[in-house]
């Protein structure tokens, strides 16, 4: 709204908002932010749960590779049990679970690990510089590991489960690299930490699909066992037709 005003004989003219104005504008701000927030929030969790995946993969392989230097092959100390300590109490021993033990002489020298904690049932879970974590999956063995894109907690209580957690913050890993005729285990023998592709046929669909053999193996609303092989196979990059919206 303009006004016209005198001053010193000259007549300008002042303009002004209203509020009726101001309170349009501002209903218009807040409606374009309300659009745009929830992607720009999800691109920015899409970029953090990338960059982890393939840092975390970098790493731990390094890792690994560095063990090779000092021990070996790694398939000569390569070790699938995962006993848990517990005293005559039955209070949990930390720093005593095999698993704990096999980490911190052969991958925590290579691979900085901020602190140690134990979930429910006494399994530990290292942590690493940038938040994320990773968790051998099973209590009695560990070729099945599962690594945080964040806090462990916080990830399963937001989708109420682990297993839910799945393909969302948190992602399934296979660390297999004995010499076997068992051709399930294809993408796995011989390597290094991998994105859990086990019975895997080969196919891109099949990321997406599971394999037959095994329902519970495919990147989708039933299944996530695949996703991190998916976003690998993507150049760590999530898909656009990615089946869950990531976080960390």
């Amino acid at each position: 709204m303009c006004v016209p005003e005198k001053y010193n004989r000259v007549t300008s003219v002042r303009c002004a908002f209203t509020l009726a104005e101001v309170l349009i504008t501002l209903g218009i701000i807040g409606i374009v932010a309300a659009m745009t927030l929830p992607a720009l929030i999800q691109s920015n969790a899409n970029r953090v749960v990338e960059t982890r995946l393939a840092k975390f993969y970098s790493s731990i392989n390094q890792a690994v590779m560095m063990a090779e230097v000092t021990y070996g092959d790694k398939k000569e100390w390569y070790q699938d049990k995962q006993k848990i300590v517990y005293d005559e109490e039955g209070n949990l021993v930390k720093g005593a679970s095999e698993v704990e033990i096999w980490w911190n002489r052969y991958i925590a020298p290579n691979m900085r690990t901020v602190q140690v904690k134990y979930d429910k049932d006494g399994k530990p879970i290292f942590f690493f510089a940038d938040g994320s974590g990773l968790m051998a999956l099973q209590t009695d063995y560990m070729r099945d590991w599962i690594f945080f894109t964040g806090d462990p907690d916080r990830c399963v209580k937001k989708y109420g489960s682990l297993s839910n957690a799945y393909g969302k913050c948190a992602f399934v890993f296979l660390y297999y690299p004995l010499s076997t005729t068992n051709t399930d285990f294809i993408y796995h023998k011989g390597r290094g930490f991998e994105p859990y592709k086990f019975a895997w046929d080969g196919k891109s669909e099949s990321l997406y699909s599971g394999v037959d053999k095994y329902s519970y193996t495919g990147c989708n609303i039933k299944a996530s066992y695949y996703c991190a092989a998916l976003i690998q196979s993507n150049g760590w990059k999530i898909p656009k037709d990615y089946p869950f919206r990531v976080s960390y």
